[in-house]
């Protein structure tokens, strides 16, 4: 990965843009991206939208010099040198505690205030005067002499600072995860951000602090995201990767200035374009190949002559035959030039065509006084079939703890849970599979294989056919968690718990879920953080108090 010289924006802070060049990048078994063009400017915050699995991991991923060593590339990309990737899942050690991850961070801000004061000493050379000049400039640019302040501010903003400072990171939840490296790069301030699924597991204070952070950086700002509300609140722009074949322009154009709500209506509009394009198009190519077909019937018609008029009927007839072959000829070179820039057929839509429970009957769930110590307290929780029940709380506060109790993966320290509901399924936040090496659909087939009258996985339009004999390790998040969504509903359960459903999975199936959540007749306890979804919840909620 190469740099690029950097521009001096008022401030004298040295920041680059970031600009991919046609790049595509595959694997032994598929291909992920394919001629890709993106340019992002210092102040750009640039969202990347799409389906699962159109790549927008591996674009960041790709940019971050991060891809897997049996992936293959071409194309060119020019990036800052001062680049950071936050990935779905923060890179930190298990077995590191809180205070270190926090002195790792600050350790080189720290370094580069003392070369400033070190090499001050050294200016009366040309040697010493260039280093110091570095140093500087390295220093000014992450405003190293406000770290120390900025990180406290930080921890303080995200809720870090109540944390024990010697708790080990794989204790931490996964919203505490995702705020401790929130915090590292508050503190840091990177000339080249690039986040995937940032919000996942964060509660709301959390992400108005990670809005405000990410519009008042300088630098550039790439991420991939499927919070609808983040899309809106954040992005200058928008790059579809999964645009189709017209673009959001018309003309093959991926990129959209603005956020995601306007850019739902452009989207729709660029599909219906490309549906139209096609449907002219494919009639125009019948219309010319059955001129190439044309008989001499269509230019005159062909009637015998009379014994005085047989020379000019055959001096007509030769006129005629000269007209038809000339038309035939026109005709098949407009052909050829249709078929050559025919766009390709729209294809059909993926679109979730299943039932998220069955059909029940009665009381589902009773708890009273629960208890997990330390984790979750809960007076009471009564569920009724057809009644669907969303579960908000701060982070921490045992949303996922509660959907453990009530599907019986985890054992309450006190307190009664009476859960009579015939089938029960739960969809945890990071779902795992037994052979991650076998396909989608044989995952899918030996998981519902004693479940009478499951659905085949294709009928369940939850993930595209032609990633069914994809090794499970090969999906993507999002595409890992459509697999188990379809396993969980499969068994058409009484009682279903979804723990972040609209994590990781595309704009389109988070919208087609909430709507099939409104005609579900079984029981649904839901946990989520998602903005967009809890805005327009019109059922009953159950907001989680800290424990204390």
């Amino acid at each position: 990965m190469s740099s690029v010289p950097p521009s001096s924006p008022a401030g004298g802070a040295v920041l680059a843009p970031l600009v991919v060049t046609g790049l595509s990048v595959s694997y032994p078994d598929r291909t992920v991206l394919t001629g890709i063009d993106l340019v992002a400017q210092p102040g750009r915050r640039i969202g990347l939208v799409g389906e699962n699995g159109a790549g927008k991991s591996t674009l960041l991923r790709a940019v971050a010099g991060r891809l897997p060593g049996r992936a293959r590339t071409s194309g060119s990309i020019v990036a800052p040198t001062d680049l950071v990737l936050l990935g779905q899942e923060p890179p930190f050690r298990d077995e590191a505690t809180v205070a270190e991850v926090l002195a790792l961070t600050l350790a080189p801000l720290r370094q580069a205030v003392a070369d400033v004061e070190r090499l001050a000493a050294h200016l009366d050379s040309a040697e010493g005067a260039a280093a110091y000049e570095r140093a500087l400039e390295l220093a000014v640019v992450h405003d190293a002499w406000d770290a120390d302040r900025r990180a406290t501010v930080a921890a303080a903003r995200l809720g870090l600072d109540h944390l024990d400072q010697g708790r080990r990171v794989r204790t931490l939840s996964g919203g505490q995860r995702t705020r401790l490296a929130l915090a590292t790069i508050m503190t840091t301030r990177p000339g080249c951000l690039l986040l995937d699924e940032p919000t996942n597991h964060l509660d709301d204070d959390a992400i108005e602090v990670l809005t405000g952070f990410l519009r008042d950086l300088p630098g550039v700002v790439l991420l991939a995201s499927h919070d609808r509300v983040l899309l809106d609140d954040v992005c200058t722009d928008l790059v579809d990767l999964d645009a189709g074949e017209l673009g959001t322009d018309g003309s093959g154009g991926r990129r959209f200035g603005g956020g995601w709500s306007a850019y739902e209506a452009a989207r729709s509009d660029a599909r219906r374009r490309w549906q139209e394009t096609y449907e002219a198009q494919q009639e125009e190519i019948a219309r010319l190949r059955a001129a190439t077909r044309i008989g001499t019937g269509a230019i005159a018609h062909d009637r015998g002559p009379t014994d005085g008029d047989k020379y000019i009927y055959g001096f007509k007839g030769a006129r005629v035959e000269q007209t038809l072959s000339r038309r035939k000829k026109d005709a098949q070179r407009r052909l050829d030039v249709a078929e050559r820039e025919q766009v390709r057929r729209p294809p059909v839509p993926l679109r979730f065509r299943g039932d998220l429970t069955g059909t029940a009957a009665g009381r589902l769930v009773q708890a009273r006084d629960v208890v997990v110590e330390s984790r979750l307290r809960v007076d009471r929780l009564d569920l009724a079939a057809g009644e669907h029940l969303l579960v908000t709380a701060a982070n921490g506060a045992g949303k996922s703890t509660l959907l453990g109790v009530l599907s019986g993966r985890l054992a309450p320290t006190s307190g009664s849970v009476d859960v009579t509901a015939r089938t029960v399924r739960e969809l945890t936040q990071d779902p795992e599979v037994a052979d991650p090496t076998r396909s989608a659909l044989a995952t899918y087939d030996d998981a519902v294989r004693d479940l009478p009258g499951a659905p085949p996985l294709r009928d369940l339009g939850l993930l595209h056919p032609r990633d069914h004999r994809t090794a499970v390790r090969s999906l993507s998040v999002g595409q890992r968690r459509r697999l188990l969504l379809a396993v969980a509903i499969a068994a058409a359960p009484d009682l279903l718990l979804l723990d972040e459903p609209t994590n990781h999975v595309s704009l389109a199936l988070a919208g087609e879920l909430e709507e099939a959540l409104a005609t579900s007749p079984g029981g649904v306890v839901l946990a989520s953080h998602d903005r967009w979804l809890r805005r327009r919840w019109e059922g009953p909620e159950l907001a989680l108090a800290p424990w204390s």
